[in-house]
């Protein structure tokens, strides 16, 4: 998705992160429509599943609004800094979900958890650059904003599993309101768009989706801090995008950055994984 969301920008004019939102979130719903009619009955409501409606319905929202204003942050920044960079800020994603979940779910955080996200932020800092100045620096922020906002989202993801809220439901839900949310935007700062941005951000779309379905499940099944290591993988990937097809060599203080972040990602598996056995 990020891929596509820079490659965009070498086929014609300057597109507006609300416009490409806009289109993303289109196709992210069509297939996730697609999806939800196919899998209806496998995932009915179950009896005994906890909470009232409204809580389940106030989550949705919370995720939807959290995750739309994630996408137009991170959208933002791929057009403006390399994308390995926004990708990694972005992904302090992992991060912010076990910081709010110890915020407004009261799962236990710890001293050693405590440590690790501190640890992660100063990773974060050396790819934002210490002292944030240059141009870069307010595309690195919107950067981390679109990991806050992801964070938050998937800290709802979380919480909506516990209540056995289906995953296609949720994915339609934050689909449909992003779509809602971004269309007036995205026609209040359109641009004419050639047809083969069009056909790279149906694919950006279509990467969404696969992925959006891919972390909701991820986090309806397992607790925020331990799929974190996994979530890094695509840093692996947009970076290589970045270096192959845009010759984005990251700097000294990026790469710093990078291997502080994913240190991070591998202790808070390693330590999910040691209370797992202790257990």
């Amino acid at each position: 998705m990020a891929f596509f969301v820079r490659l965009c920008d070498s086929f014609g004019g300057e597109i507006s992160c609300f416009q490409k939102g806009f289109f993303r979130n289109v196709v992210a719903l069509a297939i996730a429509l697609c999806v939800s009619v196919s899998r209806r009955r496998d995932e009915a409501p179950r009896a005994g599943a906890e909470g009232s409606g409204g809580k389940v319905l106030a989550l949705l929202v919370m995720r939807s609004v959290f995750g739309t204003v994630g996408i137009f942050a991170n959208f933002y920044a791929l057009s403006k800094i390399h994308i390995g960079d926004a990708m990694t800020l972005n992904k302090t994603a992992p991060f912010f979900t076990v910081l709010f979940s110890w915020m407004f779910l009261g799962e236990r955080i710890g001293a050693k958890g405590a440590a690790i996200l501190a640890f992660a932020f100063c990773g974060a800092a050396l790819v934002m650059k210490p002292g944030f100045g240059g141009a870069d620096a307010f595309p690195a922020a919107a950067a981390l904003v679109g990991g806050l906002g992801a964070g938050a989202a998937y800290a709802c993801v979380h919480r909506l599993g516990t209540l056995r809220c289906p995953a296609s439901r949720t994915v339609v839900f934050f689909s449909a309101f992003s779509c809602i949310l971004s269309l007036p935007l995205a026609a209040a700062t359109y641009s004419r768009m050639t047809l083969a941005q069009l056909f790279i951000l149906l694919g950006a779309g279509a990467g969404a989706a696969i992925g959006q379905f891919g972390v909701t499940a991820a986090y309806r099944y397992s607790e925020p801090r331990s799929i974190a290591a996994f979530d890094y993988m695509n840093v692996i990937f947009t970076a290589m995008f970045g270096f192959f097809f845009f010759g984005q060599v990251p700097d000294m203080l990026s790469v710093a950055g990078f291997a502080v972040i994913f240190a991070a990602a591998m202790l808070s598996a390693a330590m999910k994984t040691k209370t797992a056995q202790g257990a």
